[in-house]
């Protein structure tokens, strides 16, 4: 994130990062789009409160008050978190194929097979080593 020279200017960048209206970012917090308004002109400041609430739904707070990014250099949308959260719950087996569902999504993965199976499911297939798709010759396939 750029450094801006205002408290308002953060704030609406923030606000736009994570996707929000004015009227929706400040209902947040149970102000008005007015309010909104003015804590970006900086004519007004948010409380502590509202602060505390916009951090719940992924604002960097100290990036807003500071110009400084948090500690942990980035924020999380929302997704993000609850993906997150997800992920830190589910069982062992579930994380591996988590992992191996995202890195073969990913631009430039090499060694993976991903495939719709026609229902709008998505069948993970190999990861890592040499594979090819295609049967191999002098094997036949069971039907």
């Amino acid at each position: 994130m750029d450094q801006k020279t205002g408290i308002g200017e953060r704030l609406k960048e923030e606000r736009e990062r994570l996707g929000f209206s004015q009227p929706a970012f400040a209902a947040l917090t149970e102000a008005s789009k007015s309010s909104q308004a003015s804590w970006e002109k900086e004519t007004a400041y948010p409380n502590a409160k509202a602060l505390d609430v916009w951090a719940r739904v992924g604002v960097d707070v100290a990036y807003v008050v500071t110009g400084k990014p948090s500690a942990s250099g980035e924020t999380l949308t929302a997704d993000e978190r609850e993906l997150l959260a997800l992920f830190r719950a589910a069982p062992l087996s579930v994380k591996a194929a988590a992992i191996g569902a995202l890195q073969g999504g990913s631009v430039g993965a090499k060694g993976q097979v991903m495939k719709n199976t026609g229902s709008g499911s998505v069948q993970i297939g190999h990861i890592g080593g040499d594979y090819s798709p295609e049967p191999k010759p002098g094997r036949k396939r069971a039907k």
